[in-house]
């Protein structure tokens, strides 16, 4: 891992192309010519926008060379997933599940009215959302859980989930399963960034969704922009990230394990460490490189840890704190002598993680709060996917006459202020009215 000294040299590092980097100019040819990502995504978008599931199938076949033939995952298949997938896997299902909705369900947000001001706000879910879950090569059923249970929870009438199905099984049953328990209506097998175009749009077999949502690659991402407008998208994601802030009292093996945890998600994912500890830097950093050995995917580790890693040495924390702010990552965590009493100073981040064990892998699973999280420094202005991102909140004006009369002739003022004066007549006919 690249190792760095100081604030301004860390602050350097941290931020150098800092962002989602979505316009890249790299070309591809998967449709007979020279496309950039963000004109091969318009294409799609604009073919399946067009032609419906005859351009889902023909562009899931040039693209991830599956050949479909139905594209929704009956239900019966999705019920019987359950005999294909060990116990121990659907009862550790079953726990994320249990923790995700409890937890849902505290933060869910209701409508409220105080008749002495006369106004409130009314507290509605979307109809139908559609939830993106990335898959192929990979599996992902807990992101089926962490992103359709705070929908259910939120009264969402219609949970919608589609994921990339592979060329040699389709969806795997753990994905089924999770999509049961989460009681997901339906589920189909088309990934990529014709399943947002189709989500977005509809297609004959698909049905057009309210909000399109979930993680995915640069071409799920740039679609998931550029419907955006026709349809409701909850946030818009890169790298997985997570920043590790640490004194001199963290444990150099869990800090070096957090980091290859997230190292293997993705070689472009930034594992990071800031500590006031020259010792610590030095343990943590010949940790990772000792325990990346033995990891199934120590490769994408490695590959991460060398691309995008960085291990910086400050001297205070609230350094620390304020390069953490500047970064605004998705992950944080405090492994520092007491984290409760530091956790004001986190102002940025997409979720935040208190002492050394717990840590951001029970995010990613069982903790509780969705781990569809702000990336890239999108967590200066937004948050991580939860009930609300499925909910619409409605002012309600509801003034008693007098209470109404009164106020009319201030906004009557207002309007003619403006040069509005058919607003100021309006108010003032209240007015009128009442004086007979």
């Amino acid at each position: 891992m690249r190792l760095v000294h100081g604030y301004e040299m860390t602050k350097k590092v941290l931020l150098e192309n800092r962002g989602l980097q979505l316009n890249l100019t790299t070309s591809s040819e998967a449709f007979g010519k020279p496309m950039t990502p963000l004109a091969t995504v318009e294409h799609i978008i604009a073919d399946v926008r067009q032609r419906g599931d005859d351009a889902v199938r023909d562009i899931t076949k040039q693209v991830d060379g599956v050949v479909l033939q139905d594209l929704e995952i009956p239900t019966a298949d999705i019920i019987s997933a359950r005999d294909k997938v060990a116990p121990e896997v659907v009862d550790a299902l079953e726990i994320a599940a249990s923790r995700i909705q409890n937890f849902h369900e505290r933060s869910r947000p209701h409508s409220w009215i105080d008749s002495e001001e006369g106004y409130g706000e009314s507290v509605t879910s979307i109809e139908r959302a559609g939830i993106y879950i990335p898959g192929g090569t990979a599996r992902f059923p807990s992101t089926v859980l962490m992103s359709a249970i705070p929908a259910r929870v939120a009264g969402v009438d219609e949970i919608i989930i589609a994921t990339n199905p592979s060329a040699d099984q389709g969806i795997h049953p753990v994905v089924l399963v999770a999509a049961e328990i989460a009681k997901v209506d339906r589920v189909y097998q088309v990934g990529g960034a014709q399943a947002i175009a189709a989500l977005a749009y509809g297609t004959e077999t698909i049905p057009k969704v309210d909000i399109v949502c979930g993680p995915g690659g640069l071409f799920t991402t740039l679609a998931k922009k550029l419907v955006f407008g026709d349809v409701g998208v909850e946030g818009i994601y890169g790298p997985t990230e997570t920043l590790i802030i640490a004194d001199e009292t963290a444990n150099a093996t869990l800090c070096a394990a957090d980091l290859l945890a997230q190292a293997e998600h993705d070689v472009l994912a930034k594992p990071v460490l800031i500590t006031t500890s020259d010792t610590l830097a030095s343990n943590v950093a010949r940790e990772v490189q000792t325990r990346a050995d033995h990891l199934d995917r120590s490769a994408t580790a490695m590959t991460s840890v060398t691309d995008h890693g960085l291990i910086a040495v400050v001297e205070s924390l609230q350094d620390a704190f304020a390069l953490s702010n500047e970064f605004a990552p998705e992950h944080v965590s405090l492994m520092v002598n007491d984290p409760w009493n530091e956790l004001g100073n986190i102002r940025h981040a997409g979720a935040i993680f208190l002492g050394e064990f717990s840590h951001e892998v029970l995010g990613d699973y069982v903790a509780g709060p969705s781990h569809v999280m702000p990336t890239s420094g999108t967590a200066k202005f937004s948050s991580g996917l939860n009930v609300r991102s499925f909910l619409k909140f409605s002012p309600v004006v509801g003034l008693d006459d007098k209470t109404a009369v009164n106020l009319s002739r201030t906004a009557a003022v207002l309007g003619r202020a403006e040069g509005f004066t058919a607003h100021a007549e309006a108010a003032e006919i209240r007015d009128e009215l009442t004086r007979g």
